[in-house]
């Protein structure tokens, strides 16, 4: 399981994030303290974040957090108001190469997830496939089941113009769940994903247990900022996603919004 963080508020540098926190991202890549299915996140880092004008940009790599000079240089530099990263703890039989690292990135949406679909290769990778467009279905470069959760994503943010980022992420959910129980397989899907004006961000498992996943609005010493990430990156003011739960929250109003997702059962199939 992979170790994920995801902010929105005030222009900060990266490393705010990353690194500075007495449990920072970089702390976590190599001493987590809640990681079940693994000792440490060696397999790849990434991180995404959103220019002045709105743009995204991603770095990636396949070595370890804490072994990527480069990524400390450059958190030392880049500020942004909106930021998506983790540390990598690839799953079985998964490659290390680039395409397999997050984020992911389509047009303005980065998209990071910890997680897995159980027997991916046998169970959901043909059938989320051909629920996909062809442009969608290109955008695939990996083998990960990360990434074709994103690309269920984008199917979905794509097919419904109209729809919040919030709604485009419940219907993928919804849909998985019910790939998930016509072809008898479980999942887990910690995400938070972006289009650098929300950040939405979920705890949602079906027929098995979700990564803990937490999230951070501290009022009175940074009234500006929401956080979210798999472990707190502190001691103080960190809130645990329930199981089946997300949060919504924009820019200019950062009061996140929580909602259980007890809904989504398995229909029409």
């Amino acid at each position: 399981m992979c170790r994920l963080i995801g902010y929105l508020g005030n222009s900060i540098r990266l490393d705010e994030l990353l690194y500075k926190p007495e449990h920072s991202l970089y702390k976590q890549s190599y001493s987590p303290l809640e990681l079940k299915s693994g000792i440490v996140c060696a397999d790849g880092v990434g991180v995404g974040w959103y220019d002045e004008v709105g743009k995204p940009f991603i770095y990636r790599n396949t070595i370890p957090l804490w072994n990527d000079p480069n990524l400390e240089e450059l958190s030392n530099y880049v500020e942004s108001t909106c930021t998506v990263g983790y540390a990598r703890l690839a799953g079985i039989g998964e490659s290390l190469n680039i395409s397999n690292c997050q984020p992911f990135r389509s047009g303005k949406l980065l998209f990071v997830h910890n997680g897995e679909i159980s027997d991916f290769q046998q169970t959901l990778y043909r059938p989320i496939r051909e629920s996909l467009s062809d442009s969608t279905y290109r955008l695939i470069k990996g083998m990960t089941d990360s990434e074709h959760i994103f690309a269920l994503l984008v199917q979905m943010w794509q097919s419904y113009p109209d729809c919040t980022l919030f709604d485009a992420l419940c219907m993928t959910l919804q849909k998985l769940t019910e790939l998930a129980s016509k072809h008898d397989t479980s999942f887990s899907a910690n995400i938070i994903v972006s289009d650098g004006q929300a950040v939405v961000a979920v705890r949602y498992a079906y027929r098995t247990q979700a990564p803990t996943l937490y999230w951070s609005s501290d009022s009175l010493k940074h009234p500006n900022q929401v956080i979210v990430a798999s472990e707190p990156l502190t001691n103080q003011n960190w809130t645990a996603f329930a199981e089946q739960s997300i949060l919504f929250v924009q820019p200019y109003s950062l009061q996140p919004t929580i909602s259980l997702l007890e809904r989504f059962a398995p229909i029409g199939v």
